[in-house]
């Protein structure tokens, strides 16, 4: 039976068959004689949730702009379809062509969330190709790790060939380039192609090309290049012009329903605050903006072409766009009478009005969401939120006067210099937020009042000023959890929390080294998956192969890092001088704030990147 057909018999058989079936309306097919470069693109989680990733569809597209390139999507199947393709021999296969992945020549994944590290290693073994990069030979595709969780590349250095650091539009088309062209000259191999690649194009990182020596206690001693024509740092890539890059405009339309069904318009990147926990505010850095009208010409273009009735404006905090009340207006020329509704996910305490809340509100109504990240005044200031409970009872109380009765706030357990006191003060904020709604005349709070309070613990992550910190043990986590439950006697507030093991099998991987390298090989042969997902991720069962491995979690997670210590990921050049991010931990212990990049340059090193933005002097 051909593979086709055997795929096919067993669809009826497992949950959400769409999910596997392909044939999208506006998916990109290819004469496959006009081909010269095959790109899998694998996303390691599922249909639904891939669809919805942003990144995966800006580099579907420009890498399928180029005529001698076809990028095909690849997304894990789910347990039920994993179990069935075990059974029948049938590998890992693309959504357009339904041509196994490992017949392509190039293999990129995006790497999003530490726990999808299991999902991607599964999907490597499902396309049949060598788990580890030292065991592939000259008929293996290279593989290929971008994404945010690229920035600490060494605790999955084994699997991947090369990685590429920052921005991709334009770097995944030079690698693609570089091979064409080296296959072209015939004087492509593996060895040579990714020496070529680490030597020539700026933002590849591989692995294999480096030594890691180690102290005896454990730590670095020493990251050498194996060549002298390979870079010792690896900068990252930027976009310098938003405006002129490509933006997919027809968009890959679902068979069946995705996490977001939506226009999603993204309207800069980077951020011009300095949260001292947040490595998306500094690895994305500098500041580049999108002009007006360029997103409402391509909102209209989306809208035109996909029929959905929301767009979506993101970036890492909306408000802060500088021209957005010109934009809103631009887009409400039209999608007021065309039903659409626009959407600010996320907006900031300090900049939420009257005005932005009645232009966003739409055809929809329903509640809205803050993010004040800490209970207390004092720890706002450590952590540079730079936002007041003033700000966040005059933004509540906005809401609550348009009709909003449903508060989501956002905070974290387990911050640096973190009290009970502090914990204590999410609880209080919240009844004040209740209390704010209470303060209404009756007439203006028809609908009741819910305020749900979801807190994350906290994970130290690279290229962060708490980079260094260490990570509160799983037993003070649980005291806090404890402790915030027993201060909330608030019916009208619900209690959320996350998972206090999972942030610690998150952090040994955010900040871990290459040694955790054997630890992954095991769970993938002992066919660990989607641990990113509640009902699969097994806190005891890693404590388990860490064990079996020599690995000491507590190494990478309450130990702390020294402030003289090599790191893991200090071959990365994400932009942000090292001497920024110390200076921002010494003023976070002085309990200090820093201005947001809108006031002043902060010098923090990202404006020798370049980039046409506004923000950097």
């Amino acid at each position: 039976m051909a593979l086709s057909e055997r795929y096919a018999s067993i669809l009826k058989t497992v949950s959400k068959p769409g999910r596997y079936i392909g044939g999208e309306f506006n998916a990109v097919m290819k004469n496959k004689d006009d081909v010269r470069c095959r790109f899998a693109f694998c996303f390691p989680d599922t249909y639904e949730i891939g669809m919805s990733n942003l990144g995966v569809r800006i580099l579907y597209d420009v890498l399928n702009r180029h005529p001698a390139i076809w990028c095909e999507r690849v997304y894990a199947p789910w347990v039920d379809m994993m179990e069935k393709m075990k059974t029948y021999g049938i590998p890992l296969t693309a959504m357009e062509s339904g041509d196994p992945v490992g017949d392509f020549d190039l293999i990129g994944f995006s790497l999003q969330y530490e726990l999808c590290y299991s999902t991607a290693l599964a999907m490597i073994k499902m396309a049949n190709v060598p788990l580890l990069s030292r065991d592939r030979g000259e008929e293996c595709p290279i593989i290929i790790g971008g994404g945010p969780c690229a920035y600490n590349p060494e605790p999955i250095a084994d699997f991947f060939d090369l990685f590429n650091i920052g921005e991709g539009e334009e770097v995944l088309l030079e690698i693609c380039e570089l091979y064409m062209k080296m296959k072209r000259e015939g004087r492509y191999s593996r060895e040579g192609f990714l020496r070529e690649a680490a030597r020539s194009i700026e933002g590849v990182y591989v692995p294999a090309f480096y030594d890691v020596s180690y102290h005896e206690d454990g730590t670095i001693a020493a990251f050498t290049p194996k060549y002298d024509d390979i870079p010792t740092k690896i900068k990252k890539r930027i976009i310098s012009d938003l405006d002129t890059v490509p933006y997919p405009e027809k968009p890959v339309m679902p068979y069946i329903e995705t996490v977001h069904d939506r226009i999603v318009l993204e309207v800069y990147r980077g951020c011009i605050r300095g949260c001292r926990f947040c490595q998306a505010g500094m690895v994305y850095r500098p500041i580049r903006e999108k002009s007006p009208e360029v997103l409402c010409k391509t909102a209209k273009c989306l809208y035109e072409n996909t029929g959905y009735d929301e767009i979506s404006l993101i970036s890492l905090s909306i408000s802060d766009y500088s021209r957005l009340p010109e934009l809103c207006d631009n887009l409400l020329s039209w999608t007021d009478d065309a039903k659409v509704s626009l959407s600010l996910p996320s907006l900031r305490i300090d900049s939420f009005s009257e005005e932005l809340m009645k232009k966003t509100t739409g055809v929809r109504t329903g509640g809205i969401t803050f993010a004040p990240e800490a209970g207390t005044q004092r720890l706002r200031d450590v952590i540079n939120k730079n936002v007041t409970e003033e700000d966040l009872m005059r933004a509540v109380g906005i809401a609550f006067r348009g009709g909003k009765g449903n508060v989501k706030l956002y905070f974290m357990d387990g911050l640096p210099t973190e009290t009970m006191e502090d914990i204590a003060g999410i609880a209080d904020l919240a009844k004040k937020v209740v209390g704010e709604y209470y303060r209404l005349p009756k007439p203006q709070r028809p609908y009741g009042i819910g305020v749900t309070i979801s807190v994350s613990c906290f994970v130290p992550k690279p290229f962060t000023p708490f980079q260094w910190e260490k990570q509160d043990s799983f037993e003070t986590l649980l005291e806090k959890q404890a402790h915030l439950r027993s201060c909330i006697d608030d019916k009208h507030i619900r209690y959320t929390y996350h998972d206090a093991k999972v942030s610690a099998i998150e952090a040994v991987f955010a900040r871990g080294d290459r040694k955790l390298g054997k630890a992954l090989a095991l769970a993938a042969e002992e066919g660990i998956v989607f641990d990113a997902w509640d009902e699969f991720f097994s806190y005891d069962t890693y404590m388990d192969i860490f064990a079996r491995t020599g690995i000491d979690a507590a190494f990478y997670t309450t130990r702390g890092f020294g402030l003289d210590e090599i790191l893991p990921w200090d071959m990365i050049d994400c932009g942000v001088t090292k001497a920024y991010l110390k200076n921002e931990r010494k003023k976070a212990y002085e309990e200090k704030t820093t201005p947001s990049c809108a006031e002043h340059c902060n010098g923090c090193g990202a404006n020798a990147l370049g980039g046409k933005n506004r923000w950097c002097h």
